[in-house]
C-alpha cells in the first residue's frame, strides 16, 4: 500500500513538471511570435512608405530608372519575405530569407539616397524630407522590435534547452527559434568619423 502511494505520487509529481515544461514552453514560444508581430507591423510600414518615397523620387530621377525599379523589386521581394516569415517566425529558412530580403531593400534604398543628394531640388523637397524622416523613424523601431525579438528567442531557446525540458522539448514539437540577424556587412561595421 505504501509502496503504491509513493509510486503514485512520483507519477503524479511526473505529470506535473511535464505539464510546467509543456506551459513554459508554449509561452516562451507566445512570446517570442508576438515580438515578431512588432516587427511585422514596422517592416509593413517601411513597405507602404517606399512606394511614395519612389514617386517623388521619380519625378526628379528620370534617368535613374534601373534604381527607381531595383527599390520596388527589393521592396516587393521583402514583402514576400516577411509574410512567409510572419507565418512562422520561428521557422530558420523563413527568418534567413527575411534577412536576406531586408539586407537587399537597405542596400538598394541606400543607392536611393545616394542618388536624391546628388539632386538639390529632390533633396529640398517638402514630401521627400518628410518620407525619409518617418523612414528613419521607422527604422529606429525595427531595430527596437528586433532586439525584443531577438532577447524573446534568446529567453525561450534557452529554455526549452535546459534540463528537464531538453529531454521533451523536441518530442512536443518545440524546436528551437532564429533570430533576426543583421546580414549587411556595412551595418556590422564600426562607423568612422571624419572631420
Amino acid at each position: 500500500m505504501i509502496v503504491g502511494l509513493v509510486v503514485l505520487a512520483v507519477v503524479v509529481i511526473l505529470v506535473i513538471a511535464i505539464i510546467g515544461i509543456y506551459n513554459g514552453l508554449v509561452t516562451g514560444r507566445n512570446r517570442f511570435k508576438n515580438a515578431f508581430a512588432q516587427i511585422d507591423v514596422q517592416l509593413k510600414r517601411r513597405h507602404d512608405l517606399i512606394p511614395n518615397l519612389v514617386e517623388v523620387a521619380r519625378k526628379y530621377l528620370q534617368h535613374e530608372r534601373e534604381t527607381l525599379e531595383a527599390v520596388i523589386a527589393a521592396r516587393n521581394q521583402a514583402v514576400t519575405a516577411r509574410t512567409s516569415a510572419a507565418a512562422n517566425p520561428g521557422d530558420p529558412a523563413a527568418m534567413k530569407q527575411l534577412s536576406s530580403a531586408e539586407a537587399g531593400l537597405a542596400g538598394v534604398m541606400g543607392r536611393l539616397f545616394a542618388l536624391a543628394e546628388s539632386y538639390p531640388d529632390l533633396k529640398a523637397n517638402q514630401t521627400m524630407m518628410q518620407l525619409s524622416e518617418e523612414l528613419t523613424s521607422t527604422e529606429n523601431r525595427v531595430a527596437f522590435s528586433r532586439q525584443a525579438y531577438n532577447d524573446a528567442v534568446m529567453a525561450y531557446n534557452i529554455m526549452r534547452e535546459k534540463f528537464p525540458a531538453v529531454m521533451f522539448a523536441a518530442a512536443m514539437g518545440f524546436g528551437p527559434a532564429t533570430l533576426f540577424e543583421i546580414q549587411v556587412d556595412a551595418e556590422r561595421a564600426a562607423p568612422q568619423v571624419k572631420f
